[in-house]
């Protein structure tokens, strides 16, 4: 049987074995995507990082105190005298006559020191100032004796009774009688300035109180080296401390930035940390005028209208200085935030509002600060998250991590 002889339909080519025209379609997108993925993985990973803030919301505040404040700061109870009662002497301490908390007046007894030797000194000089004085009674003596010669030679020589040479020496002896007398005279001044001199050191061992006030502190016992400069070692420089109650004021550090807020005899509303519920009346007494380049503050002084026993030196205080008479109210809701959520940049006041995940800077107006807590009137609603304590990084736009504090 012979072989199949080749048709012309065997060199036909079939159509159905060739690829499909949609699969080189479906591998451009494939790729495509592929490169968009990869464009969106390398912008996450390269994207700027949230910053971790943490944030609180701002709340309404609209009492009545917030209104009529224009400034709040705190300070301490200072007393104007206050002193360290020392001696002028150095000397070893007899006895103390206080404790503390007692009062005294002015001109009494704190403490003897030891005047054994200055009592000493003080009988030499004594006994050598009434030596004097008795050489000086004896040499007047002798004065009228050399004057009533010397009279009696001139009415002698002038009955030529006497020769002159006589009259001579009597009226030499009287010259340097009177001569001896003056120079004697002197002699009993220095002896009575030096007895002095001794009294007055054996009254510098007895310690008085410069002025009446109450003992704070109490410095020395008997038996110590007391010295009004300090040498080392064991003495010390004081008795005690006396302070007059009289004098008390309060003494408050207040940004520069704020001290445009203060006036001389503006009213103050002061409040003790002893005593919160205690509102005390007072007003500025001075502005220093000079400010503590190291802090930015600049110290107001703030008198009591009226002391009273329950305030003593170095209290805590919180103080708000109030508008003067005539003044403009505050007007508006006040809002309050964190007294470290307000950052001052450029002169002026801003926050940090987040929303969405983005912080946006914000301008405000600082009516008051009391506390930790600022009072805003201008630039910020209640319900608004700012960023509490902001770190300098943070800029206006950028994305943050928001966390409760």
């Amino acid at each position: 049987m012979s072989a199949a002889q080749p048709k012309l339909d065997d060199l036909r080519i079939e159509r159905s074995n060739a690829p499909a025209a949609g699969s080189r379609t479906g591998l451009f997108l494939v790729l495509a995507v592929i490169i968009v993925l990869a464009a969106l993985a390398a912008w996450w990973l390269m994207r700027p990082k949230a910053i971790a803030v943490q944030t609180t919301v701002a709340r309404a505040e609209a009492g009545s105190k917030a209104e009529r404040t224009v400034l709040n700061a705190s300070g301490y109870v200072t007393a104007r005298r206050e002193a360290t009662v020392s001696s002028k002497i150095t000397g070893k301490v007899m006895d103390v006559l206080i404790e503390e908390g007692v009062k005294v007046d002015a001109g009494q007894i704190l403490a003897h020191l030891d005047a054994t030797n200055v009592q000493a000194s003080l009988r030499l000089a004594q006994a050598q100032f009434d030596s004097t004085k008795s050489a000086l009674e004896e040499t007047r003596v002798r004065v009228m004796e050399a004057e009533r010669d010397w009279r009696r030679q001139g009415a002698l020589i002038k009955h030529s009774v006497s020769s002159q040479a006589d009259y001579d020496r009597v009226e030499s002896a009287m010259l340097a009688l009177r001569a001896r007398l003056a120079l004697q005279e002197n002699d009993v001044t220095v002896a009575e300035r030096s007895v002095a001199i001794w009294r007055q050191q054996a009254d510098d061992t007895v310690i008085r109180a410069p002025f009446a006030g109450v003992v704070t502190s109490k410095n020395a016992q008997p038996g110590e080296m007391i010295s009004p400069m300090s040498s080392g070692g064991f003495t010390r420089t004081g008795i005690c401390t006396v302070v007059d109650m009289e004098s008390l004021e309060i003494e408050i550090d207040v940004n520069e930035s704020y001290i445009n807020r203060v006036a001389p005899g503006q009213p103050v509303e002061a409040t003790l940390d002893a005593y919160p519920e205690w509102k005390i009346p007072c007003q500025v007494i001075a502005i220093i005028p000079t400010a503590d380049r190291q802090k930015s503050t600049v110290r107001v002084r703030v008198g009591f209208s009226q002391l009273d026993p329950r305030i003593l030196p170095q209290m805590a205080v919180k103080v708000a200085f109030q508008e003067k008479a005539g003044a403009a109210p505050v007007t508006g809701r006040t809002v309050l935030v964190p007294k470290s959520a307000v950052r001052h940049q450029d002169g002026r006041d801003l926050v940090f509002v987040v929303s969405q995940g983005r912080a946006e800077r914000r301008a405000v107006t600082v009516a008051s600060l009391l506390d930790d807590d600022a009072f805003l009137t201008a630039g910020l609603t209640a319900g608004e998250k700012v960023a509490f304590d902001p770190p300098a990084e943070l800029t206006d736009g950028a994305r943050v991590d928001e966390r409760k504090p």
